[in-house]
């Protein structure tokens, strides 16, 4: 029968927007249904959560927080989110309709995959996950049922509704949101999850997907959760002979226990992922895998679910995880007769017992994982757990962003005696980086945008500009787009702004002055000392920059303020003729007046207004009489 004619949605027109045509898939918290956007005539995917839940705030709160969280990832596989609303009991996200498969689908159909088909699906899910991570989210329920593979081959992560910054802690109630199979053992025994759980779940997805079969089974979640923390997960090779051993490493990576040892992030294990890809041959990438050994009924552990942790030993809690039933006991020896011997016994075994720990473990540390992490980040965590860090190598990623860490030797997880040594290879980004396009951003914006793309600001010109405002960039040399090796210099032109016309402000008071500039938008500075000028004492003498040059707002103009002309000898003229005495005061710097005595026939100065060998003020005027016939 089918079941979705009884769904009450189904046939109805949500929120006044949205048409519900048919289901689609229902899980622990949400039901998803294929509907229609009337409004934009378009298919899309709404989530419902089950009215059950909404009445519930905190739920619903993480249900919006998805909405939000996912809207912010802008990222080719990542499922957008188009909407969120509420109508009576059913709150909803509108969301991209994939129309295809989930990754579940497609292992109950096949069973295991291909080595190429799985790091080909894994992949892209790493690649969405990584975006996630960058922007500070962790997804906490990646599971083969959240991994959509559309009719035309795209690959994209849906459900993010567990989605949490990176950093934040549970929930106050003890619980852990997930999925059985998929949690890492941190979020089991102390209900933490950061990027490194994604990981740890990514790392059971590849064993799942190379094998058919999910590394830990059990009849109860329980049991499940107990071998997520007392058990590795197996190599894949163990369960399919003939897999490579770079896919039992890259397995073995992403499930470790401890997840010191993993990956930082998304990012860092799609690093391992290609590299450990790039050392396969084709006969290895298409290895035909065994008949299909998947589970192709749905389980309990399949469903995301609110899972109770563990409590301490000593505290006694119905929500106490029980550990397996012990193996029936063997037939009891009798023990040894003499109480000394029974002593020395274990004495003995636990000497034996230390000696063994400490030349097999005790001895060695492990290398922890630091791949897409920055110097100093990388630099703390290894000396924190005991290792020394050489000289820092660089190189040239593709995958990781400039200055983080590309690789370590020796590798995340492999053991160094003592305090040993790791050195870090750090990432000098891309080989060959283009000039970005820097026009009209600030000096200090654009310096940082080329020193984020590998670039080195270079020489700093400024120039007028009617369209840039001022203090931007006007444009780079070289040009947007070029293509230059990391660390190249980039010559930047940046904007003076507007010009502005200095008017000259020389004779005028120093009040006056300052007001006329400041008009126009420029800053005043008085020099401190004064100078003697043909200006009247008090009076602007000189200004730095000249009436009618052009200067950028916000300009200083420095006025220097007159004492007044200064004290000049005047030459004795007398006798002189007409033309020697003028030529003679005007050298000295006096202006001349000559007047002449009737009958006007004579050319010898018969006397001057101020007298030869007294002062006058440079530039005042010295008059002289011609005396006549």
């Amino acid at each position: 029968m089918d079941t979705t004619l009884q769904d009450p949605l189904v046939g109805r027109l949500l929120d006044g927007r949205y048409r519900v045509d048919a289901r689609i898939a229902v899980g622990g918290m949400a039901t998803v249904y294929r509907a229609v956007d009337t409004r934009l005539d378009r298919v899309l995917a709404l989530k419902v959560m089950h009215p059950a839940l909404a009445t519930d705030a905190a739920f619903v709160e993480r249900f919006i927080r998805e909405a939000k969280s996912v809207a912010r990832l802008a990222h080719p596989n990542v499922v957008g989110v188009f909407d969120q609303g509420a109508e009576g009991a059913y709150v909803y996200l509108a969301m991209e309709y994939v129309a295809g498969c989930t990754l579940r689908d497609v292992l109950r159909e096949r069973g295991a995959l291909s080595p190429r088909a799985a790091l080909d699906i894994l992949e892209p899910v790493l690649a969405a996950l990584g975006a996630a991570h960058r922007a500070g989210f962790v997804h906490r329920d990646m599971k083969p049922e959240n991994v959509l593979i559309g009719d035309d081959g795209r690959v994209k992560v849906a459900d993010f509704g567990l989605v949490r910054a990176v950093g934040s802690a549970t929930a106050t109630t003890g619980s852990v949101l997930g999925t059985v199979s998929y949690l890492a053992p941190e979020q089991i025994e102390h209900g933490t999850a950061d990027t490194r759980a994604d990981v740890y779940a990514c790392g059971v997805v590849l064993y799942e997907m190379l094998t058919g079969g999910k590394p830990h089974s059990g009849d109860t979640p329980a049991q499940v959760l107990y071998q997520h923390l007392n058990t590795d997960v197996p190599a894949p090779s163990a369960a399919v002979p003939g897999l490579a051993p770079e896919l039992d490493d890259l397995v073995a990576a992403a499930t470790a226990r401890n997840p010191e040892v993993r990956p930082h992030d998304a990012v860092a294990l799609l690093a391992l992922l290609r590299e450990a890809r790039a050392g396969l041959g084709d006969e290895q990438l298409d290895a035909v895998p065994p008949l299909a050994r998947s589970e192709a009924r749905d389980t309990a552990e399949d469903r995301t679910s609110v899972i109770a942790r563990p409590v301490p030993a000593a505290t006694e809690h119905t929500n106490r995880l029980p550990a397996p039933e012990a193996p029936p006991a063997a037939t009891r020896r009798r023990p040894p007769r003499g109480p000394l011997l029974i002593v020395v016994a274990v004495l003995l075994a636990l000497g034996l017992g230390a000696g063994v720990w400490y030349i097999n473990s005790g001895q060695f540390t492990r290398v922890p994982a630091v791949l897409g992490q920055t110097e100093a980040d990388a630099t703390k965590r290894i000396t924190d757990a005991g290792l020394d860090v050489g000289t820092t190598k660089r190189a040239f990623s593709d995958v990781y962003e400039r200055g983080t860490v590309m690789a370590v030797d020796p590798a995340p997880g492999e053991r160094l005696r003592g305090n040993g040594t790791v050195v870090l290879t750090l990432s000098r980004g891309p080989e060959i980086v283009k000039v970005p396009n820097l026009r009209n951003k600030p000096l200090a914006e654009a310096r940082r945008a080329l020193e984020e793309e590998g670039l080195s600001p270079g020489v700093i010109t400024r120039e007028f500009s009617d369209s840039v405002a001022q203090g931007s960039v006007i444009g780079s040399d070289p040009e947007p787009g070029t293509e230059r090796s990391p660390d190249s210099a980039v010559a930047l032109v940046v904007s003076k702004g507007s010009p502005i016309d200095v008017p000259d402000v020389s004779g005028e008071t120093v009040a006056d002055a300052t007001a006329l500039l400041q008009e126009e938008g420029l800053t005043v500075k008085v020099a401190p000392e004064r100078i003697n000028s043909l200006e009247e004492a008090g009076t602007v003498a000189a200004q730095s920059l000249a009436g009618g040059s052009r200067a950028a707002e916000g300009d200083v103009i420095t006025l220097t303020v007159s004492k007044g002309p200064k004290p000049v000898e005047v030459p004795d003229v007398s006798g002189e003729s007409t033309a020697d005495a003028r030529a003679a005061l005007e050298d000295a710097g006096f202006e001349v007046e000559v007047k002449k005595s009737f009958p006007y026939l004579g050319d010898t100065v018969a006397s001057q207004s101020v007298k030869g060998g007294e002062t006058a003020p440079e530039g005042s005027t010295i008059t002289i009489t011609i005396k006549g016939l």
